[in-house]
């Protein structure tokens, strides 16, 4: 392959078309939960995947799991747990059965701005859909990500 190949040309088009989607969407869901809320879209996502954490068996995430589920280091979401621990929105406490591991929960505090933040990120999220999707080139990226389900 070479740096001309129509191929290699159309995997990197694909690849910017993929990025441009994910900047747009990313800014408006910001720009709705910052005004609404005053959360960011990474925060927003610490919250909810922590939120769906359970007490049963293998129902509390360790730090890289949650790390690998915001897509952020591990060193960022600890970052992140800490700003939110210190609005109130996050407690830590040590695993009971493991003294060397930390649990992160939601608070009330947390969860209650989590469920009102829910349907500003849902309506945001819509609105930038919609509007990448009169874009030609972005509706079959939309059309993808409106058939798409979270990995199990």
């Amino acid at each position: 392959m070479t740096a001309t190949d129509p191929a290699l040309t159309a995997l990197a088009q694909g690849w910017c078309a993929l990025s441009l989607l994910h900047g747009r969407i990313e800014a408006h869901v910001e720009r709705a939960l910052q005004a609404g809320h005053e959360l960011s879209v990474r925060e927003y996502s610490l919250l909810d995947v922590l939120g769906r954490q359970h007490d049963g068996e293998g129902g509390h995430l360790q730090m890289k799991q949650v790390a690998d589920a915001v897509v952020l280091s591990q060193s960022a979401t600890t970052r992140l747990v800490t700003r939110l621990e210190e609005r109130g929105l996050l407690s830590r406490y040590l695993c009971p059965t493991d003294r060397r591991g930390i649990y992160t929960d939601v608070t009330d505090a947390g969860r209650t701005l989590l469920e009102q933040a829910r349907p500003t990120n849902e309506k945001a999220l819509r609105e930038a859909l919609d509007t990448a999707r009169e874009n030609p080139e972005l509706a079959p990226l939309v059309r993808a990500v409106e058939t798409l389900r979270a990995p199990v």
